[in-house]
C-alpha cells in the first residue's frame, strides 16, 4: 500500500515528510518522493526508486531542502514499473500543480486521451499523472479557485484515490481529497499535518480530523477547511487520539468496522490459502482425517450469535453436498437440552474469541458424552482450541468492532471447506465438481473487492434509512440464513428494531406488521428459489412496503419489483452467502454513522461474551 504524508507550518518541512514516510514503511513500497515549496513558489521534487533511505542520504534527511510546505509520499506499483520516472510526487509541465495519490483511477486512459488532445504530454506511466493534468487543465480553463477544479476533476475520476495536491499560486497551501483510501488530518501549535494512517503523525499531534469520501479539505499553517463534493463549506469535528496502538490499528479508517470490512478478501485468502494447496484441501493442520470424516453420520453446530447465522448457513451447504444430517443449535440452548447425541456425530463449536461462555460449554458437555467435537476459532490457544479434538483456526487476524464483519466471513469460509473435504472424503461428490467448487471458493476475495469498489451507491441509499423505526430482512434457504445476519448487524450497531424470517412465513403472521413506508430488505440469490422469493416481495410491496433487493448479476427483472436493488457477483449459489452479506455490512455500518452512534463500540455489548 502507498503512504502519503503532508506538512504546512513554521518549520522545515521535509525532516518532517520524511519522518511520517517512515512511520509508514510497514505498508510496503517501491519508492518514494517529496515536494517542498519555500513561500515564494520555488518548487523541489525529488524521487527515487528504493528504499527511503535512499531518499533520505539524497537530502540529508531532508536538511538540504528547505521550505515550510510539503507533501511526501511512498508508492507500491500498480500503473507503470518501480522507478524514478513513475514515483510520486507528479507534476503539471509548468510545476502549476503537484501532487501525490494513493489508490487507482480506473479511466485514467480515457482521461489521458482527453488530455493529450489538449496539448498534454504525459512522462511517466501512472495513472497519478493523469490526474495531476486533469486538476491543472480545469484549474486553467476555468480560471477558478483549487476546490473547483479539484471537483471537477473529481467528478471526471472514476476509481479509489487520496490526492494532496499544491498549486503554485497558494505556496503556503495543500488540498486533499478523498474517495476509499484512506486520509487524515491533524493540528497542532499553529500546524497543519495530513497523511494516510495515524502513525505518520502521531508524533505530533494527536488532534485529528477524518476526512470523509468525496470531502476536500484546504490546509493552511494550524487552519483546515471542508468542503463537500457541493463545493459548499462543511464542519468536521476534531477528534482526539488517546491511544497510540488502537489509532495505529485502524489503519487511517474512521471506524474499525469499516476497515475490518475492507480486509475482508484479505483474511478470506490467508483462510483458504490455510488449507488448500495445489487445488487440494488438507485438514492435516486441522486433525480431522478423511477416515473420521467417512465415520461421521450425524453433525451437530453449535454456536451463538453471528458464529450461529454462520452455522445455518453452512448447513445448507453441508446437506446438499453430502448426505449428512446437519443440526444448528444455539449454544445457550444447546448446553441446557437433556438430549442424546448420536453416536458417530461430530459437535462443531465455533466461536471467534473461543472463549465464548455458553459455546465453551457446549463443547464440554458434548465431550461428556463422548462425541467428538470440532472448533472454528480465530484465537490460538483459546479454550475451544484447548479443548475441542480438533481445530479449523480462521485467519482472520484480531477484530476489534464489536460487530463482527471479518471472522464471520472466514468462519463461513471454514464451513465451506468443511462441506467439501467430508462430500469428498465420502466419494459423495465427482473429482470435476469438487475442483469447480475449489475454483468457486477461490474467487470469492477478487468478488467481494468488486463489491467494496461500488460502495458509495449503498452508502447514498443508507442515508435514506437513518429515521426508520423497523427493519424486515426475508430471504430462503441460504438466504435466510444471511438474512438473518442482516438483520443482526442492523440491530446492534444502529438500534433499530429489526426482525429476519424465512419469506415462506411471513403469511403466518409477520405480513401483518407490514404497513405504508415499513422497509423489508430481501436476499435473493438462490436460483430455485427465486420465484417463490419475489412472490413473497410482491406480497409485502402490495400493503405499502419499501423493498430494498440484494440479488446478483443478471437478475435484472428485480428492479421491476424492488425500490432499490443491489447486485453482487454471480457464484455457485451454495458460496453467494459470502457475497450478499457484504452489501448488508455496510448498509448497517453507514446507517448507524448517519445516526451518529458509536460503531465499533454499541451499546449494552461487548467484543467477546465471557460469561453466561
Amino acid at each position: 500500500m502507498c503512504g502519503i504524508v503532508g506538512f504546512t507550518g513554521n518549520h522545515q518541512a521535509a525532516p518532517v515528510l520524511l519522518d511520517g514516510l517512515a512511520k509508514l514503511e510497514y505498508r510496503g513500497y517501491d519508492s518514494a518522493g517529496i515536494a517542498i515549496r519555500d513561500g515564494k513558489s520555488n518548487t523541489e521534487i525529488i524521487k527515487e526508486k528504493g528504499k527511503l533511505k535512499v531518499l533520505g542520504e539524497m537530502t540529508d534527511w531532508g536538511n538540504a531542502v528547505r521550505g515550510c510546505c510539503g507533501i511526501g509520499h511512498t508508492r507500491w506499483a500498480t500503473h507503470g514499473e518501480p522507478s524514478a520516472l513513475n514515483a510520486h510526487p507528479h507534476s503539471s509541465d509548468d510545476e502549476n500543480v503537484i501532487a501525490v495519490h494513493n489508490g487507482i483511477i480506473e479511466n485514467y486512459q480515457e482521461l489521458k486521451e482527453k488530455l493529450s488532445k489538449q496539448g498534454y504530454t504525459f512522462k511517466s506511466q501512472t495513472d497519478t499523472e493523469v490526474a495531476v493534468k486533469l486538476i491543472d487543465y480545469y484549474y486553467k480553463k476555468y480560471n477558478e479557485g483549487p476546490v473547483d477544479c479539484i471537483v471537477r476533476a473529481m467528478l471526471r475520476i472514476r476509481g479509489s484515490y487520496a490526492l494532496c495536491v499544491m498549486f503554485k499560486d497558494y505556496p503556503d497551501e495543500i488540498y486533499t481529497a478523498r474517495k476509499d483510501s484512506p486520509m487524515i488530518i491533524g493540528i497542532a501549535n499553529g500546524e497543519t499535518y495530513v497523511a494516510s494512517d495515524v502513525p505518520a503523525i502521531l508524533k505530533y499531534t494527536r488532534n485529528v480530523y477524518y476526512i470523509g469520501n468525496h470531502e476536500i479539505a484546504r490546509l493552511e499553517k494550524g487552519k483546515v477547511t471542508f468542503y463537500n463534493i457541493d463545493r459548499e463549506e462543511i464542519s468536521k469535528p476534531l477528534t482526539e487520539i488517546k491511544w497510540d496502538a488502537e489509532a495505529a490499528e485502524k489503519g487511517g479508517y474512521e471506524h474499525f468496522m469499516l476497515k475490518e470490512i475492507h480486509e475482508q478478501p484479505k483474511v478470506i485468502l490467508d483462510t483458504i490459502n490455510s488449507v488448500v494447496q495445489n487445488g487440494q484441501i488438507s485438514f492435516e493442520s486441522v486433525d480431522l482425517s478423511d477416515d473420521v470424516m467417512r465415520s461421521i453420520r450425524q453433525v451437530y453446530i453449535v454456536a451463538c450469535g453471528s458464529a450461529y447465522h454462520v452455522g445455518m448457513a453452512v448447513q445448507y451447504v453441508i446437506e446438499e453436498l453430502t448426505s449428512l444430517s446437519v443440526r444448528v443449535e444455539l449454544a445457550s440452548e444447546f448446553r441446557y437440552r437433556k438430549m442424546s447425541l448420536q453416536d458417530n456425530s461430530l459437535v462443531i463449536i465455533i466461536s471467534q474469541s473461543g472463549e465464548t461462555a455458553d459455546s465453551l460449554a457446549a463443547l464440554r458437555s458434548a465431550k461428556k458424552q463422548g462425541v467428538r467435537t470440532l472448533g472454528i476459532v480465530n484465537v490460538v490457544g483459546s479454550s475451544i482450541a484447548r479443548e475441542a479434538e480438533s481445530v479449523f483456526y480462521t485467519l482472520a487476524g484480531p477484530e476489534i468492532s464489536v460487530a463482527t464483519t471479518k471472522a464471520y466471513s472466514t468462519q463461513l469460509i471454514a464451513g465451506y471447506l468443511l462441506a467439501l473435504q467430508f462430500a469428498k472424503a465420502r466419494a459423495e461428490i465427482t473429482d470435476e465438481r469438487y475442483a469447480q467448487l475449489i475454483s468457486e471458493i477461490n474467487s470469492i476475495p477478487a468478488k467481494i473487492e468488486k463489491i467494496l469498489s461500488d460502495k458509495e451507491r449503498i452508502q447514498w441509499f443508507s442515508s435514506k434509512l437513518v429515521g426508520i423505526k423497523d427493519a424486515f430482512f426475508i430471504g430462503r434457504g441460504i438466504d435466510y440464513a444471511i438474512s438473518l445476519e442482516g438483520s443482526l448487524k442492523m440491530k446492534e450497531i444502529s438500534y433499530i428494531h429489526s426482525e429476519a424470517y424465512a419469506a415462506g412465513e411471513l403469511k403466518h403472521g409477520p405480513i401483518s406488521l407490514i404497513e405504508d413506508g415499513t422497509v423489508v430488505i430481501s436476499v435473493v440469490t438462490q436460483p430455485e428459489l427465486y420465484e417463490k422469493t419475489v412472490s413473497n416481495m410482491v406480497e409485502v410491496k402490495s400493503r405499502g412496503a419499501n423493498l430494498v433487493g440484494v440479488t446478483t448479476y443478471g437478475n435484472y427483472a428485480m428492479e421491476d419489483t424492488a425500490d432499490f436493488v443491489i447486485f453482487v457477483p454471480k457464484i455457485d449459489p451454495l458460496f453467494a452467502g459470502s457475497l450478499s452479506v457484504i452489501p448488508l455490512q455496510l448498509m448497517s455500518y453507514y446507517v448507524s454513522v448517519g445516526k451518529g452512534f458509536d460503531v465499533d463500540k454499541p451499546r449494552n455489548l461487548a467484543k467477546s461474551v465471557t460469561v453466561e
